[in-house]
């Protein structure tokens, strides 16, 4: 009913950006919280940051200053600016497009590695 595709993972050097973005479409709605999960090999998947439609963004402690959630709700779409790339950061990052807990949806992931 939801479709996300992303978009903007790669490979850079600590200390560089990249920007994902996560296009949504299907059956939306126009209250919503759109977000960025990451899960890096043998951890479990964390909260980067999410931005409700209202307006409000939550971060990580780890990615705060570093990373700027922002939205464009005329376009279904949510991006991800992130600054200061460290190793730690690298993990593939999901999209999450959450309405309430039976309609809560996923993209594929994108990669995102930080060499030192």
């Amino acid at each position: 009913q939801v479709q996300l595709v992303e978009s903007g993972g790669g490979l850079v050097q600590a200390g560089g950006s990249l920007r994902l973005s996560c296009a949504a479409s299907g059956r939306l709605f126009s209250i919503n919280t759109m977000g960025w999960y990451r899960q890096a090999p043998g951890k479990q998947r964390e909260l980067v940051a999410a931005s409700t439609s209202g307006g409000t963004t939550n971060y990580a402690d780890s990615v705060k200053g570093r990373f700027t959630i922002s939205r464009d709700n005329a376009k279904n779409t949510v991006y991800l600016q992130m600054n200061s790339l460290k190793p730690e950061d690298t993990a593939v990052y999901y999209c999450n497009y959450y309405i309430s807990f039976d309609l809560n949806y996923w993209g594929q992931g994108t990669q995102v590695t930080v060499s030192s």
